[in-house]
């Protein structure tokens, strides 16, 4: 059996973010959380009860060690982060209500990760594995974040390790025409694909139509067991190539405190189903998970497996006694 249930590659950082009603540019202080999302998915499946692994660099300070100490609680295993001199990247957020929507700003030039080598990387670790998830995000870093995201993927092919990739375009990190060139030839051999249905029209050029149009849209694009689409308000769909089912989850009620990190909350609980086997519960887990962290403050949910399993077969919100 291989040691992980799933492992990661991706970019620790802070998030740093200026409350509703005030902007950037006049802030005095900012609330600060922990994230990156190929360690927001591994954090969440932790804290679900799978053994999760994570390769990234971070910097041999305070600030790397607030990461650390983040995925630590969360379950991680961070054996095989690479310490290193240099700065850790940190995003800035200003939250906004309509008419406004939120902006984000990176900052993530020269960090300890964008040094990050392909020698550097311990790929037996990486391997070792029934999942490797790799997301977008990382895939638009120029230089070697790219280029290790790509022989992440080469390898795990070549090892017969599945792949899962979360499509995660970032219009402030590259352009829709990159990132199509880029995406598509990956795409094609991964296992498990998620995407917004905005990002399939984008990114993966699927013409837009009815939901379950664009869903068989991205399956045509890659040849993924699971092909997974979110809606925002409107839930998510998953479509089952081998049974050829499509399954179409609401969105859950809920009250929206921060809307950092639903998306990779929604992604790691449709993995919790695939890697239990339930592909259709999967995605129920999925829009809970979305909907806990949209209610919470930070990235990961505060949720357990036994927990998780309540909520989704509740009708609805009880007080419990």
């Amino acid at each position: 059996m291989p040691r992980f249930d799933l492992t990661t590659l991706g970019e620790g950082q802070l998030r740093l973010g200026v409350p509703a009603g005030e902007r950037l540019e006049r802030a005095d202080r900012f609330d600060v959380h922990v994230t990156g999302t190929e360690g927001n998915v591994a954090g969440t499946l932790s804290r679900l009860g799978w053994q999760t692994g994570w390769v990234s660099a971070l910097p041999d300070s305070p600030l790397g060690r607030r990461v650390q100490r983040h995925h630590m609680i969360a379950g991680v295993d961070l054996s095989a982060v690479r310490w290193a001199e240099g700065r850790l990247a940190t995003y800035y957020v200003e939250y906004a209500v309509p008419p406004r929507a939120i902006q984000v700003w990176f900052d993530r030039r020269d960090s300890c990760f964008t040094h990050l080598t392909a020698d550097e990387v311990d790929w037996d670790y990486l391997l070792d594995t029934r999942l490797l998830h790799l997301t977008g995000i990382t895939l638009a870093l120029p230089g070697n974040p790219q280029a290790l995201v790509l022989e992440a993927a080469r390898r795990a092919r070549e090892a017969g390790v599945p792949v899962s990739y979360d499509v995660n375009y970032r219009a402030r990190l590259w352009s829709p025409e990159e990132a199509r060139r880029v995406t598509l030839p990956l795409v094609a051999d991964v296992d498990v694909l998620c995407c917004s249905l905005e990002d399939a029209v984008t990114v993966l050029g699927v013409p837009r139509g009815e939901p379950e149009a664009v869903l068989r849209g991205m399956g045509e694009v890659t040849g993924a067991r699971f092909v997974v689409m979110s809606m925002g308000g409107d839930g998510l769909m998953g479509w089952d190539r081998t049974a050829d089912e499509v399954h179409h989850v609401p969105a859950r009620e809920v009250v929206i405190l921060d809307r950092i990190g639903a998306g990779d909350a929604m992604v790691a609980g449709v993995l919790h189903g695939v890697l239990g086997g339930d592909f259709a519960r999967g995605l129920r887990y999925g829009a809970v998970c979305a909907a806990l962290s949209l209610g919470q403050l930070g990235d990961l949910p505060s949720v357990d497996g036994d927990e998780l399993d309540r909520l989704v077969d509740a009708p609805r919100a009880m007080i419990e006694r």
